[in-house]
């Protein structure tokens, strides 16, 4: 953008980029504001106001001219699953923001016309029945016609599955399929399977079934990953650490970010783990990556961080709370040569603990060979979720070194939560004040994408509001964070958890060029509209790798989204209310969707499923 008043003087000493005009919120508690930055060689080079900046303007300084908007160090996602994500990206119809069921409806009905016969309509996670206006999931007789021919899979979070006829099946589904071990085939009177698959409590039924679905070869990998974390950098990412994920194989999964990186096409630091994936082969596979690669191998764009988020599968606990409480079996031997395995060759760990039940048991384990010396010991390794952890489990944490990473799960799951285990329990679920007050790193995350939606802006308002996407207060105030510590969690902590401090999360000298210039100011916009923030302008590296709105044009070209008939083609990735249609029409949609809603609830009043509430207005919140 051309800016007046800045003449070309740099020679030798020339930035590549200078950002102006600006209210830079640093990270830095030395110099917390500024106005201006120059980079060079992909890190910062100057950070301070105009003035300081302008004697580094040469004649092939990109220089943009910020408009007086926030602009913040580049996110960086603790917890995302960027490398499975993006290798699936193109061929999902994202449901993430969308207000009505109606309109997500609508949505599948119009994608089911352009896909071509052999392949799927897949809705997989980023959404929640509780952010409909109708409070509920789509029905089988729905997907049946909205798509009568084409299978259409649509995952509900680690809770369930609805399918339609012809996904049923195309997934190979009859009245003689035995239900496999934790999950449940919902069957109708005749034994034949009805559509819905039920996480009881494992998920495995669920991703297995997805599993069966086309999926992309070759360069429409690397295109559809490419577009993901395109889809990652709208929101101001400019990191994340993958917390691997079942079948998600090592090396072969992990093929797309390695060429991308060697090409210098990602445009969002990874930092990744590796899952055993397969139960009984655990050790093995660990002792044979042992051999292969070291935590850190990469460079600043890819690197290897440890393993987990499982190390072996009887140690991981479900968080389907629509169930109880999985009852683990005994699983601490191999778990704890997997544990020491780790930690005698030097690698780091992250941990899948829903319950505080899991991670009593885990940091026996620890204990025991803490005793010898193991813990703690240098090595990075933390747990992550930790819903229902208590305070003497922190404690334990921090005596054995071990950090902490939260998702923001409870937006989309609050409401079964909250059912099962009362209010009590909800209020400190996750108990993030008691864990910051312990001098413990906590970074946040998502943990997209098939749970919660890949927007980081969701997972902070829900760290700073406490609140559900369907409105519902789960957290008190004193279990919140101000917005400011908020963001800390999403920069500089997740940078501790790859030890990446020094050089990432903050805006300084020597730091990372990773930025964004935010379409409102996160610290003064109305609490409700922060889930609604996005980025105009994203940097990594120095590199600007997302433009919109006055910038739009300024941010690598990519190639065209592949396959032609890619719901990402047409829709684009999250959904959001844009001002043009904030109006009537919004209000018509949403009216809509809320007198479905009553009718759906006048349907179980007739069949006594609901007492019948005469003369009590109807509450759009209700929750059917």
């Amino acid at each position: 953008m051309p800016v007046g008043g800045l003449v070309p003087q740099a020679t030798d000493d020339a930035a590549e980029l200078v950002v102006r005009n600006a209210r830079i919120h640093t990270g830095d508690p030395d110099h917390p504001q500024a106005e201006a930055l120059a980079v060079k060689n992909g890190v910062v080079t100057v950070v301070g106001a105009d003035k300081d900046v302008a004697a580094h303007v040469g004649a092939a300084t990109k220089v943009v001219d910020a408009l007086g908007r926030r602009m913040i160090p580049g996110l960086n996602d603790a917890h995302l699953h960027v490398i499975r994500g993006g290798l699936n990206y193109v061929l999902e119809l994202r449901w993430d923001g969308v207000r009505t069921l109606r309109q997500g409806l609508a949505m599948l009905r119009e994608q089911a016309a352009r896909t071509p016969k052999g392949q799927w309509v897949r809705v997989v996670g980023g959404w929640s029945a509780e952010q409909f206006a109708e409070r509920r999931l789509p029905t089988v007789a729905e997907l049946n016609a909205a798509a009568p021919d084409t299978p259409v899979f649509v995952l509900h979070l680690y809770q369930s599955a609805v399918l339609n006829r012809a996904a049923v099946k195309a997934a190979g589904f009859d009245k003689d399929t035995p239900d496999p071990r934790g999950g449940q085939i919902v069957r109708g009177r005749d034994g034949e399977p009805t559509g819905m698959l039920l996480a009881a409590p494992g998920a495995l039924i669920l991703y297995s079934t997805l599993a069966k679905a086309p999926v992309l070869q070759g360069e429409d990998q690397k295109v559809s990953t490419r577009h993901f974390l395109r889809e990652l950098n709208r929101f101001g990412l400019t990191s994340a650490i993958d917390a691997a994920g079942g079948f998600q194989n090592f090396p072969d999964n992990y093929s797309t970010v390695i060429e991308l990186a060697k090409a210098g096409q990602l445009s969002l630091r990874i930092a990744y783990h590796l899952f055993p994936q397969t139960a009984g082969q655990e050790i093995a596979d660990l002792t044979r990556w042992i051999g292969m690669v070291r935590p850190e191998d990469g460079d600043a764009w890819l690197r290897l961080n440890g393993a987990g988020e499982n190390l072996t599968w009887a140690a991981a606990d479900f968080e389907n709370f629509n169930q109880p409480r999985p009852e683990l079996g005994d699983y601490e031997g191999e778990f704890e040569k997997a544990v020491r395995l780790l930690m005698e060759n030097g690698w780091g760990f992250r941990l899948h603990a829903t319950y505080d039940e899991t991670i009593r048991r885990d940091l026996a384990v620890f204990e025991k060979l803490a005793a010898e010396g193991l813990f703690p010991s240098g090595n990075r390794w933390l747990f992550d979720h930790a819903e229902t952890v208590s305070p003497e489990s922190l404690d334990r944490v921090a005596a054995l070194g071990g950090a902490l990473s939260v998702q923001n799960r409870l937006s989309f799951q609050g409401e079964a939560f909250l059912r099962r285990y009362g209010p009590g329990r909800a209020a400190e679920a996750p108990p993030i004040r008691a864990m910051l007050e312990r001098g413990l790193t906590v970074a946040a995350g998502t943990d997209a994408t098939r749970v919660s939606t890949y927007n980081p802006w969701v997972a902070l308002h829900w760290l700073v509001s406490g609140r559900s996407v369907g409105d519902l207060v789960l957290r008190p105030r004193s279990n919140r964070v101000d917005r400011q510590t908020a963001l800390r969690m999403f920069t500089r902590a997740g940078a501790e958890l790859t030890g990446e401090q020094e050089v990432k999360g903050v805006l300084r000298p020597g730091c990372y060029a990773d930025l964004a210039v935010l379409s409102e100011d996160y610290f003064t916009v109305p609490e409700p509209e922060i889930a609604h923030i996005e980025s105009l302008l994203t940097v990594t590296g120095g590199r600007i790798v997302y433009a919109a709105g006055e910038y739009e044009g300024l941010d690598e070209e990519l190639p065209a989204v592949s396959p032609d008939w890619s719901p990402v083609a047409h829709f684009g990735g999250y959904q959001v209310s844009r001002p043009h249609l904030a109006g009537v029409r919004q209000a018509e949609s949403l009216g809509e969707a809320v007198a479905e809603s009553e009718q759906h609830r006048e349907w179980r009043v007739r069949r006594g499923l609901l007492p019948d509430a005469v003369g009590m207005p109807f509450d759009p919140c209700f929750a059917l």
